[in-house]
């Protein structure tokens, strides 16, 4: 058996928000993982112990098996020691801040996932897909007139990924889109709290108790937006996933103020970050690959691919956590009931036993059995339609754009839960 002890250094580096900026760095420490300890024990100093799960098929295992690995029984998301104490006096034992479907365990998942799995399966997008690609059209619009205003020249993840995915959910959700630069400010204030450019403290790697008071801030500036967004849904309903929520039941009841609460942030935060992040992913690499672009422009039917690689290679969820429920063995370790697990999705998608050449981003990679969704139970909810934005804004953009290199260098959100680029400054000719 494999000593299972991860080395202090690798372990550092696996919980470090400024490895996953880099990129490189923990593309490295999960490469020496797979190779040496596929499946090991990390102890960064502050955290308590956890299991680091690198490999495709030990991912898929964890994913598969609901019931023996459970969400909502210790945090959801790597946390320190410290942070989880306050956390739970904050919320009376609990170790989250919020309860959606991503803390949630059966049957409590499968119940309220039952609630708008409907509104997010292919067949009723399909009734959605015409919207959608006027929406991608109209930012395609949006580029070309800031290329003829700032001479060939913008930010792509800024100026076009970051807010075409957000119209579109904000208008699913029924948010109105005078609101969307609010939802766009507190989403990227949660998911880059450790970024001092989008955090709300301004802090480069800042106290931890300022910290989560500054994502508590977060947590209940949205909440006072989605308590108004529910009485009125529920005074008056409309054709949109906030009457859903609001007017959703459990066993004949309403749901739960903070399950509610949680459900909206899920919707108006993952609902359009990852996929922005996707977006502005695949452009970086269009950008600096003139091969690998003029091959996209000239193929449209690769654009599906292109999607699929695009969501291998940017895998903007790092992690999600796990704990066992009883004694159990993966890959060949013994697990203990109670056992934390972190499920590193990006090594996953670079496990060299799956992908061929996965540090290669191929516009025609297939087969791609990516796993930046998750698996299983948990798989994300949106995934056809992060798919079907996707697909439509490439077949919009391609046609229209002759040219496009990198005009600076791009980068990446400091954060180790949800990461992409924050800016990747492109220049451009348009047909």
């Amino acid at each position: 058996m494999i000593d299972p002890n991860i080395p202090q250094e690798i372990a550092q580096t696996i919980v470090d928000p400024y490895a996953y900026q880099d990129g490189d760095r923990v593309d490295q420490a999960f490469a020496t993982l797979r190779r040496d300890i596929p499946l090991g024990v990390a102890q960064p100093k502050g955290f308590e112990p956890f299991w680091v799960v690198t490999k495709h098929k030990d991912i898929l295992h964890i994913e598969r098996n609901n019931e023996l690995f459970h969400n909502g029984d210790k945090a959801t998301t790597l946390v320190d020691v410290n942070t989880d104490t306050a956390v739970r006096e904050m919320m009376g034992g609990s170790p989250h801040l919020v309860r959606s479907l991503v803390q949630m365990d059966n049957p409590d998942h499968k119940n309220y996932r039952g609630i708008t799995a409907d509104q997010f399966m292919p067949q009723e997008l399909k009734a959605l897909e015409t919207r959608v690609r006027a929406i991608a059209k109209s930012f395609v619009d949006h580029m070309e007139e800031l290329g003829r205003k700032n001479d060939g020249q913008c930010d792509f993840a800024k100026d076009v990924a970051f807010l075409y995915p957000l119209h579109v959910v904000m208008e699913l959700l029924g948010v109105p889109q005078a609101d969307e630069p609010k939802m766009l400010k507190l989403t990227q204030e949660l998911f880059g709290a450790a970024d001092p450019e989008l955090n709300r403290t301004g802090e480069e790697r800042g106290d931890p108790k300022k910290a989560l008071e500054a994502l508590s801030g977060t947590v209940a500036e949205f909440i006072e937006y989605f308590t108004t967004i529910t009485e009125d849904r529920r005074a008056t309903p409309r054709k949109d996933i906030a009457s859903v929520i609001a007017n959703g039941k459990i066993d004949g009841e309403p749901l739960g103020v903070l399950e509610a609460m949680s459900y909206y942030i899920i919707v108006a935060t993952a609902g359009h970050d990852t996929t922005s992040a996707t977006t502005a992913g695949t452009m970086w690499e269009l950008a600096k690959s003139p091969e690998k672009f003029a091959r996209a422009k000239a193929e449209p039917k690769l654009v599906p691919l292109i999607v699929e690689e695009s969501i291998r290679w940017t895998t903007p969820v790092k992690h999600f956590m796990r704990s066992a429920t009883q004694d159990t063995e993966v890959g060949g370790q013994e697990i203990k009931k109670g056992d934390w697990m972190m499920l590193c999705y990006p090594s996953g998608n670079r496990d060299e036993d799956v992908f061929d050449d996965p540090f290669d981003f191929k516009v025609d990679r297939q087969p791609n059995r990516h796993i930046a969704f998750g698996h299983g139970a948990h798989i994300c909810l949106g995934q056809h339609l992060a798919r079907m934005e996707m697909r439509a804004l490439w077949e919009e953009l391609l046609p229209r754009l002759e040219h496009v290199e990198l005009n600076g260098d791009p980068q990446r959100m400091v954060a180790n839960f949800v990461c992409g680029p924050k800016s990747v400054p492109i220049k451009f000719k348009m047909a």
